[in-house]
């Protein structure tokens, strides 16, 4: 009997880990970034970079990423991002330098910031919330907006948005170790326990660039990017360099929001032996707040 109860407890366990791996999006990856209809030209123009979508940005010189929306509003602004304002980020005078910080918050900020996407293909509403992807009713049933500086409080609010730029560095330490801008993991270390029971998808090095910025003296700060996936809204894709919970790569995980990892919001009522991938996902920089940090070494992650 003890023998067949261990058998079944084994198969339920693989289950429950395939199940994790095989996620499949019930709507179009691209997801709100299809732009109603304009696919990828909604933001990567094939000629004439913005003049080819229809804008006229005098400053829109650049040729970043065949990037095809007018971003002239937003060159060398200074942009003050949360608790009161303290992480203060001045953006780049244009497009031109390809520098992280043009790619990871300048490109974003040119459709989210309100500025310009406000009046045209943006509804200032989550997609996944609007065609009904997100089901958990904790979220309330107010608008969850998508234009920062324009999300229905005072005029230009950035107070209230995760700071992004040069002054919002990823703390190290705990076996998260910064070597000239470039993270790694100690084995063994309180971090990598973290990494066997999670991952850490938003900042492991990525086959073709690094998915954060790094200041001149070699620290590391969050950018968009750092946790958002533009091109692919409902699927997380892990890859061997920097699996989920040592899944070895190449495993399909839910995501939402365009988040840079495992993260499902529409999972409710999680046993308090194992923890959500939206407390987790964020645990990566925020780790004095996570299990793994407090000596609490067997919370899993549940993904889906």
């Amino acid at each position: 009997m003890k023998k067949a109860m261990l058998v079944v407890m084994f198969v339920l366990a693989v289950g429950g880990l395939v199940m994790a791996q095989t996620w499949s999006s019930p709507v179009d990856v691209l997801g709100a970034h299809n732009n109603n209809g304009r696919g990828c030209a909604g933001c990567h123009s094939p000629h004439s970079g913005s003049f080819g979508s229809g804008h006229a940005g005098a400053a829109d010189t650049g040729s970043y990423a065949l990037w095809g929306q007018d971003a002239s509003p937003l060159y060398g602004k200074t942009i003050a991002f949360g608790d009161t304002g303290k992480y203060t980020e001045l953006l780049p005078s244009s497009i031109s330098t390809g520098s992280t910080e043009v790619g990871g918050i300048l490109l974003c900020l040119s459709c989210h910031d309100g500025n310009v996407t406000a009046s045209n293909m943006m509804v200032n509403q989550s997609y996944e919330q609007r065609i009904g992807l997100l089901t958990n009713t904790s979220y309330g049933t107010g608008k969850i907006p998508t234009l920062l500086g324009n999300d229905g409080t005072t005029a230009g609010n950035y107070t209230n948005d995760h700071p992004v730029g040069q002054l919002a560095l990823i703390s190290t330490g705990s076996g998260l170790v910064n070597t000239a801008g470039v993270l790694s993991v100690t084995a063994g270390s309180p971090y990598a326990q973290f990494v066997a029971n999670y991952g850490w998808p938003a900042l492991a090095p990525g086959k073709w660039s690094s998915p954060y910025g790094v200041t001149s003296t070699g620290a590391p700060y969050v950018v968009c990017t750092t946790c958002h996936n533009q091109h692919v809204m409902t699927v997380y894709t892990s890859s061997a360099s920097s699996p989920i919970a040592n899944d070895g790569g190449g495993k399909y995980y839910a995501t939402y929001f365009f988040v840079n990892g495992p993260y499902n919001p529409n999972i409710n009522n999680v046993a308090n032996a194992n923890a959500p991938s939206t407390t987790q996902f964020c645990r990566q920089c925020h780790f004095g707040e996570s299990n793994e940090a407090n000596n609490t070494n067997n919370i899993t992650t549940v993904f889906q």
